[in-house]
């Protein structure tokens, strides 16, 4: 999942709080090994699930928003906003982050990110989700490298947890990283699976060289320093933040067709993190 617009170049802790906990995150104040800030957690995890009334926007202590369109790399067609049409609680314990078709075609959505907010470097992040599913669509859990701001991208690294297309029937999860060159290079897996029938858990567990990713109790990629080639830098023992959207169309999805739902929603039930 390329990030730019064109102008801008564990062992599972969640049955341990239950639905119900509530966590802070708490502003970036440093960098290095575990978690960056000052989370309010218990067992060593941070935890944030979404109780709150229906039609309240996420908690701005804890999310930020990418806004806007131009493409974001991919030619889609959605414009971001922060609005909660496109990003909201339902009362029921979820995020859900929507889609949604406007009059003459055009759509909007949410790109919801914890940068400036929480980001880690080793340890593990995961999110469970029910990803939608309908022509067109292109959603991810993802993380990227807090100094995306001063190196750009690929240099930055990209980690996507999870990332679907159309009708959501394959889990696919990828790496981004540079060349020497400035060029850009990525590694990836795939596997079928009904992604949109149901929640599932997406994880991602961060050692020094090694970066591995998965659903539910299966492990799916595992990445080192070493199996990715010589050729390719690894860019990925550093701080990277995380980023939940829906995008609409462009180069990876293809167009959205008429039978496209409006709204498309994701629903976000939990997002863990746990630094070690």
């Amino acid at each position: 999942m390329r990030v730019m617009q064109p102008q801008l170049r564990t062992a599972r802790v969640r049955a341990a709080f239950g639905r119900s906990t509530a966590a802070v995150l708490i502003a970036v104040s440093a960098t290095g090994a575990g978690l960056v800030g000052a989370p309010c957690a218990r067992g060593g995890a941070t935890f944030h699930d979404f109780s709150g009334a229906a039609g309240t926007p996420p908690d701005r202590d804890r999310w930020t928003f990418d806004v806007g369109g131009g493409g974001w790399g991919n030619d889609e067609m959605q414009t971001y906003t922060d609005a909660t049409a496109n990003a909201r609680l339902d009362g029921d314990g979820h995020l859900v982050i929507a889609a949604v078709r406007a009059t003459g075609g055009s759509w909007t959505s949410a790109r919801l990110t914890t940068r400036g907010k929480l980001a880690f470097t080793a340890g593990r992040a995961e999110a469970r989700i029910k990803i939608p599913a309908g022509d067109g669509l292109h959603s991810g859990f993802w993380l990227m490298g807090t100094d995306i701001d001063t190196v750009g991208w690929p240099r930055s690294g990209e980690i996507d947890v999870v990332e679907t297309l159309n009708e959501a029937s394959e889990y696919n999860c990828t790496l981004h990283g540079p060349n020497a060159d400035g060029s850009g290079w990525q590694a990836g897996r795939s596997r079928p699976w009904p992604l949109s029938d149901d929640f599932h858990d997406y994880w991602v567990q961060r050692s020094p060289g090694r970066v591995e990713m998965g659903i539910d109790e299966t492990s799916v990629c595992t990445f080192t320093r070493q199996n990715i080639g010589a050729q390719h830098l690894w860019v990925f023992d550093k701080p990277f933040y995380l980023l939940l959207n829906v995008s609409v169309g462009g180069d990876y999805a293809g167009p959205p067709s008429p039978q496209t739902p409006s709204p498309s929603e994701m629903l976000v039930d939990s997002v863990e993190v746990t630094p070690t």
